[in-house]
């Protein structure tokens, strides 16, 4: 199976990154991006079959290691 994890940061958390990289693209005038937020992507393998098991798995994971979750919001997508 694979375990996919989308993690960006909450809405009213200031993003810089993704400020600056709104900047960079209007001033490459692509006007038409009204806003930018940065997040990482996370691939998992995991070994097994029962997708039950694995999203508990990958969501402990998120909330003990691989997310902040006082300013992070993420989502899993189990993949077999």
């Amino acid at each position: 199976m694979k375990a996919i994890v989308n993690i960006g940061l909450k809405a009213g958390v200031l993003d810089p990154a993704g400020k600056a990289v709104h900047h960079a693209l209007t001033s490459l005038h692509f006007d038409n991006v009204s806003d930018v937020r940065i997040g990482k992507q996370i691939i998992m393998k995991l070994e097994g079959d029962d997708v039950k098991k694995a999203e508990e798995d990958v969501t402990k994971m998120c909330e003990e290691l691989l997310a902040n979750t006082v300013i992070e919001d993420y989502d899993i997508e189990i993949i077999k």
